[in-house]
């Protein structure tokens, strides 16, 4: 199922984040936790997750420096974590600080393959910059908003 939707939430004193109910079965069975480009942390069920880094990676010559530097890319800022009993995930201090979070306030997003965790000034800057290329993204695919 995609993931859709925006929502507020807050992390506890453990920086444990509860994610929206009717998300959880779709990560019941384990998710990486990866720091990308964007100023956000994104939560990939972990099948979805493999299957993705493995598809990036399938045209590439292991031997090859792009092909190393791509692995440490992916591998090395992807965290393995697990719900707890009453699906919480939590987040560690350098996944906080390349979300630019450094309060218990988050908003969670949609991102059809993955949840999406920014900080709320973070989304707010990135959903007004999305929204104003809206028509320039939608007429890119054949076709307007």
């Amino acid at each position: 199922m995609p993931f859709h939707g925006t929502f507020e939430h807050t992390l506890d004193a453990k920086n444990r984040l509860t994610l929206p109910a009717k998300f959880r079965t779709d990560l019941k069975e384990g998710m990486f936790l990866v720091r990308g480009e964007d100023p956000c942390l994104s939560i990939f069920p972990a099948s979805v997750y493999e299957r993705q880094v493995q598809a990036a990676l399938a045209d590439l010559n292991p031997m090859s420096r792009r092909a190393r530097e791509v692995k440490r890319l992916f591998y090395a800022n992807a965290d393995a974590a697990d719900l707890d009993t009453v699906g919480r995930v939590t987040l560690a201090a350098n996944q906080l600080r390349h979300a630019g979070i450094d309060g218990r306030e988050v908003v969670i997003t949609g991102a059809g393959d993955s949840l999406d965790v920014w900080s709320p000034e973070g989304w707010t800057t990135y959903e007004a910059d999305l929204t104003a290329r809206a028509r320039e993204l939608t007429e890119a695919l054949d076709h307007t908003a």
